[in-house]
C-alpha cells in the first residue's frame, strides 16, 4: 500500500468526521431555537 493512499484516506476520514460534527451542531441549534420560539409564556 502506498503512503499517498494512506494520507488521502486519512484526509477523507477527517472530512467525514468534521461534517458529522457540523451536522450535529446544526441540528442542536435548530432544536434549541424551536424550543425557545414555542416555549409557553408563564
Amino acid at each position: 500500500m502506498n503512503n499517498v493512499n494512506i494520507v488521502n484516506s486519512l484526509k477523507l476520514m477527517g472530512m467525514g468526521m468534521v461534517s458529522i460534527f457540523v451536522v450535529i451542531i446544526v441540528i442542536y441549534l435548530i432544536v434549541n431555537l424551536m424550543l425557545r420560539l414555542t416555549k409557553e409564556k408563564r
